[in-house]
């Protein structure tokens, strides 16, 4: 099935409670609140229906509004604590749309928290599924840093460190490794059924969607909404030379 003939709906998961930044997801970053990005480049894709903000802030959800997002509900406060699994508010969200709105084909989260996502990374994921009717969910990943099989290590007995995958060959170079990936918050693309009767992303069939390092920046913590305006206000300068 193209993308073109399903329904995709995109949920942006933005909660009030933020203890690492405060008040990070309405918090400025390139002249606009951090949540906004998200929900531009949402609008912005092609197959996207609607664009959803599930939050427990008012807050929050008045200033997604501003920008053009719909804030149909607010997420009950159990499933916006620091403990709260963010599987179950999407869930939720889900839930909510096919009782109000109907079935409909992708589900797709786009954290508030990766700013510097592009149209083409949400279009990846939608068309990954697209193209591939056996995957469950598609993922956005980036190239590793460090591999298991050449520079990460464990503790191990003795209170000594070993290589957290020790290869079968010999391995003297990083690139004789296999090529290991991590996993970013840019985008996720889903069948709603999957998360509705799976518990987290690695019980089904997943595709992943290789985005370059840097458009995969997560803010999590000070110092990378520092490395963020950093990043904003390169950009910016760019686009005025």
């Amino acid at each position: 099935m193209a993308v073109s003939e399903t329904r995709a709906i995109a949920f942006i998961f933005a909660r009030g409670g933020s203890k690492g930044v405060p008040g990070k997801n309405i918090k400025p970053l390139g002249g606009k609140p951090l949540i906004a990005h998200a929900i531009e480049v949402a609008r912005a894709a092609r197959g996207i229906e609607a664009v959803i903000v599930s939050t427990d802030d008012p807050a929050i959800a008045d200033v997604a509004r501003q920008f053009g997002a719909e804030v149909p509900f607010l997420r009950p406060a159990e499933l916006a604590q620091d403990t709260s699994s963010e599987w179950l508010a999407w869930r939720h969200a889900i839930e909510w749309v096919r009782a109000e709105r109907g079935p409909f084909d992708l589900f797709v989260s786009l954290p508030a928290t990766s700013p510097f996502r592009s149209v083409e990374d949400v279009e990846g994921v939608l068309r990954a599924l697209a193209d591939d009717p056996q995957a469950d969910i598609a993922i956005t990943v980036t190239e590793a840093n460090r591999s298991p099989y050449f520079n990460m290590v464990k503790h191990g007995d003795g209170g000594y460190v070993d290589l957290v995958i020790r290869p079968e060959g010999k391995v003297s170079r990083r690139q004789d490794a296999p090529a290991m990936f991590d996993i970013t918050t840019v985008a996720y693309a889903a069948r709603p059924d999957f998360v509705l009767r799976a518990n987290g992303i690695f019980e089904g069939r997943v595709a992943a969607v290789v985005v370059p390092q840097e458009r995969a920046l997560d803010i999590d913590t000070p110092f990378d909404f520092r490395v963020a305006e950093a990043i904003a206000a390169m950009a910016c300068a760019d686009n005025k030379n």
